[in-house]
């Protein structure tokens, strides 16, 4: 396995994210959703090397095999995790692709250290730019539903995951857009969590406001969203992005759930590798 240095935490010892560096060319670094790691990507890793790019994701510190950390499950941290990637690899002229909470990574990153080695940025069906309801943000999500998301992981972790992967994917009755080992995959990934990091990360993604880093991003700017996205719906996310980040370009998948990174698999490297590439991303002419 392959690690990078990100520090270390509050008792002395080395912090190490465990990350794959695949192809040459076009550097592009992905960022996972939660509770996931950076084996969520497998089919962007498959396919995106393939058309001159190289393709760097990560796992955040306290899931998968990246270092499990009782403090330091913040944005601030995570953008400074983030930093050690760009820095230890030497990347320069970087497209930042953040899925979901990964969203967060990017945008708290753009602003906290200037958009420094960075050249586009993409959210794909990300938690930007602000989830929680608030005075301020009426538009967000109550903070009941975050807190029965911590008190149903206090409860059996395992079988919140297997409950939200079901959303996540967008599986009902009738619905089944990805196969039962797919979900069975998905869940044993998330399962590499510490559940430390799982709970503190739910308000993390759910607290923290990133509409003044949004506004920082001047570089070329793709928001991605699912139009049936249930767990991270697109009217309180992406539909908002261009509020803040006003020359971003806006593509929203029609009836794609939140895990549209498999069920739009190749539509989503399409879109992806034309960003990179400077070429047009086809989308809703009304969204753009």
């Amino acid at each position: 396995m392959s690690y990078i240095k990100a520090g270390q935490d509050a008792n002395g010892t080395d912090v190490k994210l465990h990350y794959t560096d695949q192809g040459t060319g076009n550097p592009i670094v992905l960022i996972h959703g939660w509770p996931a790691t950076y084996e969520m990507w497998e089919y962007q890793l498959a396919e995106l090397p393939k058309h001159g790019n190289r393709v760097v994701a990560y796992t955040r510190r306290g899931f998968g095999n990246s270092s499990k950390t009782w403090d330091g499950n913040d944005y601030d941290t995570f953008a400074d995790d983030l930093n050690a990637v760009l820095t230890e690899l030497d990347l320069q002229n970087v497209t930042l692709v953040g899925f979901s909470m990964g969203g967060g990574e990017v945008a708290r990153y753009m602003s906290k250290y200037k958009g420094a080695r960075v050249s586009k940025v993409a959210f794909v069906a990300a938690v930007t730019p602000f989830l929680l309801q608030t005075e301020g943000n009426p538009d967000g999500a109550p903070k009941e539903n975050f807190d029965n998301m911590v008190e149903g992981i206090r409860k059996d972790r395992f079988d919140f995951l297997k409950t939200f992967g079901k959303q996540f994917f967008g599986v009902g009755t009738i619905s089944h857009p990805v196969s039962q080992a797919t979900l069975d995959w998905m869940q044993s990934i998330c399962q590499l969590a510490s559940p430390r990091a799982t709970e503190q990360c739910v308000y993390a993604f759910a607290a923290t406001d990133f509409r003044q880093d949004l506004q920082t991003i001047t570089v070329p700017t793709l928001v991605i969203h699912g139009g049936d996205d249930a767990t991270v719906p697109a009217k309180v996310s992406g539909e908002r992005m261009t509020q803040f980040v006003p020359h971003a370009q806006y593509v929203e998948y029609s009836g794609a759930p939140h895990g549209l990174f498999i069920t739009e698999k190749d539509r989503l490297n399409r879109d992806l590798q034309a960003f990179v590439s400077g070429n047009t991303v086809e989308g809703t002419a009304d969204r753009y």
